[in-house]
């Protein structure tokens, strides 16, 4: 019988190459992103085996999700590692107090993933087949090069390098306090891109209900796969009556913290496609249990950011899902996922198949070991 033999926890801060900009930047909510801060987690068990998990978080909550994980990591000394649910309920139970969604289960996330990791390694799978995969690559977009901070020329440019490297889709940003700008860069992308290729739009919340069905009308001229977060992300009502309304799809989920939030959209019929963030909501095992009621209610899959995470568990979902293409996380990993004609390739590497570099040991602001 395996046992977890040692916790060890660090906190990691990736400088952004230069500050970043979306709708709430530019409506006073927020401030330019200019890093991120991610929280590690790597078990060691008695047979020598390895896992690796991380958490993160943008703007704030960084130092929060490491505290709690230092309060709670010694809960999983001696346990069997395989015991993935018992783990995730003792570990829940250890921060009750803190409830069950937000910073307690984002530092849960980071312990949980990495137990994952490590459980396909000792089989010897990549994390997608230990799951049961039903495809060896998912279809990818970019939105790194889509920002608001960039230059409409800027964004074009990116855009056909992302579709030179074989990413299939192009994500823009939105949500300028001029709808009439949205507008015009949404029509120059669309004919630079030509009309074959797959576009999205972010919002990133910052519509009222009136300017979100105004704005969905004037852009159903683009065909786009989807508008993203058109309203607040707690707006399951408004977000239901414009996937009424509309014939461009609406996609939103990325910013919610815990499964039962999902259900709320999910039951009010918020949206077309559900946008987890396994990260955010808890790690893999809730990711897990929301697949399942997603597929089950018919809603198609694109999980939120980290995608060194989500194409695993995106090649695992029953209907043909998209994954979000970042190059932010590379200065943190030796490895590298490959897209080609469209498509993200799942990596043949045990577990999620991703090892930190030696830069990312530099980032390292602090660090605790539990034995």
């Amino acid at each position: 019988m395996d046992r977890i033999r040692q916790v060890k926890l660090s906190s990691v801060v990736l400088p952004l190459d230069q500050p970043v900009s979306d709708a709430k930047v530019l409506t006073g909510r927020q401030r330019p992103m200019t890093e991120v801060v991610f929280l590690f987690a790597e078990i060691t068990s008695t047979s020598g085996q390895h896992g690796i998990g991380f958490s993160y978080s943008k703007r704030a909550g960084g130092p929060a999700q490491y505290a709690h994980a230092k309060e709670i990591a010694a809960n999983l000394i001696g346990e069997d590692p395989s015991d993935i649910g018992k783990v995730y309920d003792k570990l829940l139970w250890a921060g009750a107090s803190v409830g069950r969604s937000g910073v307690a289960t984002q530092a849960i996330a980071a312990l949980d993933i990495a137990l994952w990791d490590l459980k396909a390694k000792r089989a010897s799978l990549p994390l997608a087949k230990l799951l049961g995969a039903y495809r060896d690559s998912v279809r990818a977009y970019n939105t790194s090069g889509g920002f608001l901070h960039a230059p409409l020329s800027e964004v074009q440019e990116r855009a056909s390098k992302s579709l030179a490297d074989g990413i299939g889709g192009i994500k823009i940003k939105v949500g300028q306090p001029d709808t009439r700008i949205d507008l015009e860069r949404v029509r120059a992308v669309r004919e630079h891109l030509g009309d074959d290729v797959p576009l999205m739009v972010d919002a990133n919340q910052q519509w009222d209900r009136t300017t979100a069905l105004r704005m969905g009308r004037a852009l159903e001229e683009f065909d786009l796969v989807w508008i993203e977060e058109p309203l607040d992300a707690y707006d399951a009502v408004g977000h239901a009556e414009l996937a009424a309304a509309l014939d461009t799809p609406i996609a939103t989920g990325e910013m919610l913290s815990s499964v039962g939030e999902h259900v709320r959209l999910i039951e009010a019929r918020a949206a077309d496609i559900i946008q987890p963030d396994a990260p955010r909501i808890g790690g893999i095992t809730p990711f897990l249990r929301l697949a399942t009621l997603a597929d089950h209610n018919g809603l198609q899959l694109a999980p939120h950011f980290a995608m060194e995470i989500h194409v695993h568990l995106a090649a695992a979902y029953p209907r043909e899902p998209w994954v979000e293409h970042f190059e932010w996380l590379n200065p943190l990993f030796n490895e590298r996922l490959e897209t080609v004609d469209g498509r993200m390739l799942v990596p043949d590497r045990p577990g999620l198949g991703f090892t930190t570099t030696d830069q990312c040991a530099r980032w390292t602001v602090d660090s605790c070991e539990f034995r």
